[in-house]
């Protein structure tokens, strides 16, 4: 199951890029492990981050025949430092363990079409504020997708993100970009909204935690309660492209997941500096996909809605 994908994974670097400079936020749209420093501490220097999100995805049924489950763990580590002026900049460590396990045989192959995938890669997001609430932002990064096996070479995924928001003096803020991606035989390049905006005393209407297990390309209702606890219920749309085993049923070819995560989100903050997210919900419309190694698909299969569950625990020191 993919929860950072080829293109939406890049928007996780989006907190460094955008972030206000606050406390840890249980429900915001900025990503706490890569916020700005907490005020009073920009001189502090470089402040570290890392966030542990653990997840499961269910069995879910193949419509052409056979069933695949999903477990494994995604983790986000680095550091943001905050020039003065409005410039920010960071650097963020990205690993994602995912471990496929298929019946066989199924729709995709006569036995598993993949199994473990693992992507590891590197972001530089920087900002630049602009005066009157608006704020420019860069993010270039790098990435391999690959299942084990695969050539490192082949698995590469490269390029950046480009933003521009706009906070206004009530807090609320909006904002616009887009992202251009080159590897695993494809490029992308598509727009993207961010939203953090209030309706209410208690309740906003945000994107979801980027290094949570659902991906933050999407929206999601946030309502806060007394007692350092917030609640949000939301959608997002995922995609993740790697390259497959060299020795494997589709030998140096691409294996694609997509779909869309519905779910609830429940969040303990402990402190300005620590969080933990509760996640529950299903994976909608999803779909599989095994392609050549050009890039030219060869078989491809719809799976029944599948139950997921995942835990973020996000720590800034």
């Amino acid at each position: 199951m993919n929860f950072l994908s080829t293109r939406v994974a890049r928007l996780t670097v989006l907190a460094a890029l955008l972030a206000a400079a606050a406390p840890v936020q249980a429900g915001s749209y900025v990503d706490p492990v890569a916020d700005a420093p907490t005020p009073g501490q920009g001189s502090a220097g470089w402040q570290p981050f890392v966030s542990l999100t653990p997840l499961y995805q269910g069995s879910a049924d193949l419509d052409r025949g056979g069933d695949f489950k999903v477990g494994g763990a995604v983790v986000r580590g680095g550091a943001a430092y905050d020039f003065g002026g409005g410039t920010r900049a960071g650097v963020t460590l990205n690993y994602d363990y995912l471990d496929y396990s298929f019946s066989s045989p199924n729709s995709l192959a006569g036995r598993s079409p993949w199994g473990v995938v693992q992507r590891y890669g590197l972001s530089l997001p920087m900002s630049f504020a602009l005066g009157d609430g608006w704020r420019l932002g860069v993010a270039p990064s790098v990435d391999w997708f690959r299942e084990n096996g695969a050539n490192t070479a082949d698995s590469l995924v490269w390029g950046a993100l480009f933003s521009a928001t706009r906070r206004f003096a009530d807090g609320n803020l909006i904002g616009l970009g887009v992202g251009a991606y080159d590897g695993i035989e494809k490029t992308s390049v598509f727009p993207f909204l961010l939203v953090d905006w209030r309706l209410g005393e208690r309740w906003r209407l945000i994107n979801p935690l980027a290094s949570g297990p659902t991906g933050p390309a999407g929206l999601e209702l946030d309502y806060q309660f007394d007692g350092g606890w917030t609640a949000g219920v939301g959608a997002s749309y995922r995609v993740m492209r790697f390259r497959l085993d060299n020795d494997g049923p589709t030998p140096n070819g691409v294996g694609e997941e997509r779909g869309v995560p519905v779910f609830l989100r429940v969040t303990r903050q402990f402190s300005d500096q620590m969080a933990l997210h509760l996640y529950g919900g299903v994976v909608a419309a999803g779909q599989l996909r095994v392609e050549n190694s050009s890039g030219n698909l060869l078989r491809k299969d719809d799976f029944d809605a599948a139950p997921f569950f995942g835990a973020t625990f996000i720590g800034r020191f």
